[in-house]
């Protein structure tokens, strides 16, 4: 039976690994091994980061609806209270660029979350 050797498949997968980890720094980029490792950290980073960056905004739109409800003298939660009531189907990220671009329409959604709680 012939003898199996790799050199070619193993080349192609180190070339792309290695171009893969372009940009990183010193031996990261230059070493298999090296860049082995980190690319599978930054894979993980990156999963993992997808998923945070997506609480983080909730976070952000949360903080700029309370700020904005507050301002007009109603808490956050009594304000989304309303809102549900009145039966306003806009989430929090359309609701937080109201908050910040828009304070007239934004005004007005307070009131009607008001009415609502009030009813």
């Amino acid at each position: 039976m012939a003898r199996v050797k790799h050199a070619v498949s193993s080349r192609r997968r180190h070339k792309r690994m290695l171009k893969s980890a372009k940009g990183y720094w010193g031996k990261r980029s230059k070493l298999y091994r090296r860049a082995k490792e980190t690319r599978r950290k930054a894979m993980a980073y990156a999963y993992r980061d997808r998923k945070a960056r997506k609480r983080d905004f909730r976070r952000l739109w949360i903080a700029r609806i309370n700020a904005a409800c507050r301002a007009a003298g109603v808490s956050y939660s009594r304000f989304m209270s309303g809102l549900r009531k009145s039966q306003v189907a806009l989430d929090r990220k359309a609701l937080a660029e109201l908050a910040l671009r828009d304070q007239a329409a934004f005004r007005q959604l307070i009131e009607t979350s008001k009415e609502a709680v009030a009813a």
